[in-house]
């Protein structure tokens, strides 16, 4: 079973709902990005139904950072006030992967309980 092994890498089965670090993991994997907009596209990526709270985003930036997930710097522009600009980490990179492990995992397993499901409805017909 996959997640077995992924559990000394990541406790990504204790943090499941809402999927707020592997979003963010994926997001900075992609590239450097600063706060707000990050909060910008996981509104874009949120699943239906589910209200975000950029608070929470900005406390999961800060675990992050201090499990060593992410990095962050100050840059300034010409104009507007500094920004922090957060960039992923090679242990980032590891939990991404774990979490892929986990989240493939659990669709399996719930495509195996769809599947299941529709034969029983099937055979009852």
């Amino acid at each position: 079973m996959l997640y077995k092994d992924t559990e000394e890498l990541c406790e990504c089965g204790a943090r499941f709902s809402r999927f707020i670090e592997p979003r963010l993991l994926l997001l900075l994997f992609k590239g450097e990005s600063y706060g707000y907009e990050l909060v910008s596209k996981l509104n874009e990526i949120s699943f239906p139904g589910e209200p975000l709270d950029a608070g929470n985003v900005y406390r999961n930036l800060r675990r992050m950072e201090n499990e060593g997930l992410i990095k962050s710097r100050w840059a300034t522009a010409k104009s507007g006030p500094p920004r922090r600009i957060y960039r992923i980490t090679i242990e980032g990179e590891d939990r991404l992967r774990a979490w892929m492990l986990v989240i493939e995992e659990r669709r399996n397993s719930l495509t195996r309980l769809i599947e299941d499901y529709k034969t029983f409805v099937e055979k009852k017909k």
